[in-house]
C-alpha cells in the first residue's frame, strides 16, 4: 500500500476473549490487541514528537515472522502517528474457526473447503496515536471451491504455513489458487488485510 511500517505482537491471549458473533469477536480481538500494544508504548518516552506519520502494524496472519521489536525500535513506533490492529476467523457451516491447532484439525479444515464454501471475517481498528482517535470496522468474503485433491491437502499441510492462519484457508497460494471457484470480495481482505477498508481508515485517523 505505500506505507512505512513496522510490524508488532500484541502478546496477549486470544483464546481467553470469546464473543459469539463472529463480527464481534474480530473487532473485540482488534481492540484488546491495541489495547496492549498502547500499554506496551505508554512505558517509553518519546524523545521527538516532530516526526512525519508513519503506520504500525500488529495483525497475525503471518504470525510466524512477526518478532518482539527491541527497545530502540519500540521507541520510533511511539512516535509513529498511526496503530493498526487486525484479525480474522474463517466461517464454515455457521461455525467460527481460528488458527488450526493440529495438522488433523487443520486436514479436518481443508478437507470441508473441498467442494464447499466458506468465509472470512476481517477486522481493521486504526488508532491515531496523537489525537486518540479510533474506529474500526470489519469486512466479509465468501469464497467457493471446486473439489481439492487430498494430495494438495497433504502438501498444504507439510509445507506448515496454513496452520499458522484462521481456517487454515489461504487461497492465493499456488496449490491452492487453482481449485478456488469463486472470490465474493477481495483477495487482500481474505489475506487478512481488505486494502480499500484500511485506506479509508487511515485518511480518517490522519484527518483528526
Amino acid at each position: 500500500m505505500g506505507y512505512e511500517f513496522t510490524l508488532m505482537s500484541a502478546d496477549i491471549d486470544e483464546k481467553a476473549i470469546r464473543v459469539e458473533k463472529p463480527e464481534e469477536l474480530v473487532m473485540a480481538l482488534a481492540e484488546a490487541k491495541a489495547d496492549a500494544i498502547m500499554s506496551k508504548l505508554q512505558t517509553i518516552d518519546n524523545q521527538e514528537k516532530n516526526v512525519e506519520p508513519n503506520v504500525l502494524v500488529a495483525a497475525d496472519t503471518a504470525e510466524a515472522i512477526i518478532q518482539k521489536l527491541p527497545i530502540g525500535e519500540f521507541k520510533k513506533a511511539a512516535d509513529s502517528g498511526l496503530l493498526i490492529t487486525c484479525d480474522q476467523v474463517v466461517i464454515y457451516e455457521g461455525m467460527i474457526r481460528e488458527k488450526p491447532s493440529s495438522k488433523e484439525e487443520a486436514r479436518l479444515f481443508i478437507k470441508g473447503y473441498s467442494g464447499g464454501h466458506a468465509a472470512t471475517v476481517s477486522s481493521v481498528l486504526v488508532t491515531n496515536l496523537n489525537s486518540g482517535f479510533r474506529k474500526g470496522e470489519w469486512d466479509k468474503v465468501e469464497i467457493y471451491f471446486n473439489d481439492i485433491p487430498d494430495q494438495i491437502i497433504e502438501n498444504l499441510i507439510e509445507e506448515g504455513m496454513v496452520l499458522n492462519v484462521a481456517g487454515g484457508l489461504i487461497i492465493e497460494h499456488p496449490l491452492i489458487l487453482p481449485y478456488v471457484k469463486e472470490v465474493v470480495g477481495t483477495t487482500d481482505s481474505v489475506m487478512g488485510l481488505p486494502k480499500a477498508l484500511t485506506d479509508r481508515l487511515i485518511k480518517e485517523a490522519l484527518s483528526t
